[in-house]
């Protein structure tokens, strides 16, 4: 019988009282009989980090590109341990004598860098909350975090320094001190004494720290961080993370990767460029200086994100499935352009190794020879040294898990979390292959159950549970942060409510399978789950995007789709149009074309009719942030949506309904 990885710690119980039903109560194996608490002596992240420099003060800890004299980017160079520690320790005592004591609200904005950790160090050393800005939800929301979390003083990078400038009218009642992780021009100091806020450059803040000054106390209580979500609606929302839960995290990493893998250590190098203003970064950051690892950051440019990776070649890696994406995609195109021996070779290697992970061998023993002969080129794509990669933010398609388990060279782990439960809540087991496709298993913080949604037809007592994620445990938030009605919303019986649909699986991991919220009705009462139809549409090769509209006074759905321009073009060529390609998104032919193909993916895919489209808009540019359209993590905005494309959905509706051809 296959391996079960959780245990059940309470039955489930059926609906009563208008609540409805609930399914059991799992842990995972590795904390079946108690979840892992914080130990005595740790009190706060800072521990993490002054541990790590007594152990190893001259190990390499934050390391970036130094551009070369032709502007090239040269090799990586190193800040060790003690000296981060020590920038730290002077940038915080620098804050303690402008005033900026032990509880309040410090702004970290800017992209990932050596600077972006000192800060977060810095804040942590003297138990005041550092609050990232968001890099990519422009000033409005900049300045909307500012002054909801009364944030005083910000660490900001040079070239987000006119953004802060541009809002600071609108903000200086909170923000008095802005300090560059750079320089500052004559003239942007003038202009933030226009409004009373005090400008300095990096070296000038660090020459008002001294090494010599006292520390302050911690407590596992105290605020860490508040970060703001983005979310799919509305204003950001601060989620408000302790120490304890931090830490918590952390600990719970070190404690699953030491039983079912091997431990970071000073040997290991992180690939750092996934934002840090997420939590997902930040608690694998932190992991990292817990153990001595070196951590390399990326230049900030996606077109030079592989040229960074085949110069720092990391050993653990975290990316989300856009990247994995390019990779495979980029593998792909070299097997194939590499003639027909070599697709042969590597098409049998391929098979051969997959067959023996399906029977359950562990990755350096599914097939060695292999390794050495076929994947060590593939591994070269990530450096070649790669041996921990973790996927998160999204799902990750199956055919690319399975290709890189297959190709790496390395364990793979999807996970999934939300900044409420401070990243992972739950994490595949990187040797097990049979969690592909999967989120595995709750983390040793965590408790999970379902609960029914019996509006979507979900049912967390049937045989195959399925329902909505609920969390307890010690590595949640502590609530939204002077928003206690929506926590409220979320926060029911003691139970984090994800708004997620999860299906448990045979072996005790979790697939995520919908999402509760975006749920409407049509006009004759049929529910929708969007995303769910909106995933089964996106197996359609023809299409890179799709948002499905419909509402409660129309009895069927329309679309915004964006098309894979290489097929559309294809298709064009074929048909003997000439149209550049954003004529032919409007043209009639290849829209038709489009929906047809659309509509035969639903069919294959057992969609019912009323969840078919009737009509299609085709939009040449990608769903993008610069419109609001998206979220950082790539997730439909669907108000901004339908606000952006109001008129090609009144137009669809009424081409759809014969009122105009």
């Amino acid at each position: 019988m296959a391996e079960v990885y959780t245990v059940k710690v309470e039955e489930g119980r059926e609906a009563s009282n208008g609540k409805p039903s609930v399914g059991a109560v799992y842990r995972c194996i590795y904390a079946k009989d108690s979840l892992l608490q914080v130990p005595p002596q740790l009190h706060s992240p800072w521990d993490f980090f002054r541990d790590s420099v007594k152990r190893n003060p001259n190990c390499r800890m934050l390391g970036r590109r130094q551009k070369t004299e032709s502007k090239e980017p040269g090799p990586y160079v190193w800040l060790t341990y003690q000296e981060v520690y020590d920038a730290s320790i002077k940038m915080g005592s620098a804050m303690r004598s402008l005033g900026v004591n032990p509880g309040d609200h410090c702004g970290i904005y800017g992209s990932n860098c050596p600077e972006w950790i000192i800060a977060m160090e810095a804040c942590n050393s003297h138990a005041v909350t550092y609050v990232p800005l968001y890099d990519t939800l422009g000033p409005h929301a900049v300045e909307f975090i500012i002054n909801h979390a009364e944030v005083s003083i910000a660490f900001v990078q040079e070239n987000k320094i006119p953004s802060i400038l541009s809002c600071l009218e609108r903000c200086c009642s909170n923000l008095k001190t802005i300090v560059s992780f750079g320089s500052v021009s004559s003239t942007q100091k003038k202009e933030a004494e226009k409004f009373g806020t005090c400008c300095f450059t990096w070296g000038e803040f660090l020459h008002l720290g001294s090494l010599d000054c006292d520390l302050p106390s911690k407590k596992k209580t105290d605020i860490c961080t508040i970060m703001y979500t983005s979310g799919t609606t509305g204003d950001p929302k601060g989620v408000v993370i302790k120490n304890e839960a931090f830490m918590a995290e952390v600990l719970s990493i070190d404690q699953i990767i030491s039983l079912t893998d091997r431990v970071a250590t000073e040997e290991d190098v992180y690939f750092s460029f996934l934002p840090l203003a997420h939590v997902y970064d930040q608690i694998m950051e932190t992991y990292c200086i817990h153990k001595n690892s070196s951590i390399g950051f990326w230049q900030g440019d996606v077109r030079f994100l592989l040229e960074d990776i085949q110069t720092l070649k990391p050993t653990i890696f975290c990316g989300v499935p856009r990247v994995f994406d390019r990779i495979y995609a980029g593998i792909n195109n070299k097997v194939s352009s590499g003639g027909a021996l070599q697709s042969a070779l590597f098409h049998y290697a391929y098979n051969y190794k997959l067959r023996n992970l399906e029977k359950g061998l562990p990755q350096h023993k599914a097939a060695p020879l292999f390794d050495k002969l076929v994947f060590d080129k593939t591994k070269q794509a990530l450096g070649g040294r790669v041996r921990i990669l973790l996927s998160g933010a999204a799902p990750l398609p199956r055919h690319v898990e399975e290709f890189m388990r297959v190709t790496s060279g390395s364990t793979l782990s999807q996970g999934y979390g939300l900044t409420e439960s401070c990243a992972g809540c739950f994490t595949a087991i990187g040797d097990v292959y049979s969690m592909t496709g999967t989120v595995g298993i709750p983390m040793t913080t965590i408790e999970a159950r379902l609960e029914s949604v019996p509006e979507m037809g979900y049912d967390a007592l049937s045989s195959v549970p399925r329902g909505e994620i609920c969390l307890r445990g010690v590595s949640l938030f502590s609530g939204y942060h002077k928003r206690q009605d929506l926590t409220h919303e979320v926060m029911l019986d003691g139970w984090f409510h994800t708004g997620d649909i999860g299906e448990w699986q045979p072996n005790g991991a979790m697939k995520i399978i919908d999402r509760k919220k975006n749920i409407f009705k049509l006009s004759q009462g049929e529910y929708i789950a969007v995303e769910s139809i909106e995933n089964k549409y996106l197996q359609c090769p023809l299409i890179t995007s799709i948002w499905v509209y419909g509402n409660s006074f129309e009895s069927f759905l329309v679309a915004v789709v964006v098309p894979e321009r290489k097929a559309l073009e294809d298709w064009a060529l074929e048909h003997n149009l000439t149209a550049d390609y954003k004529s032919l998104c409007d043209n009639l032919k290849a829209r038709k074309y489009l929906l047809d193909n659309l509509n035969s993916t639903a069919q294959k895919h057992q969609l019912r009719g009323f969840e078919l489209l009737k009509a299609v808009h085709l939009e040449p540019i990608p769903f993008d942030m610069e419109r609001d359209l998206i979220t950082p993590t790539f997730k439909l905005k669907r108000p901004q949506l339908l606000k952006y494309y109001k008129n090609h959905i009144e137009e669809l509706y009424k081409e759809a309904k014969g009122t105009k051809v």
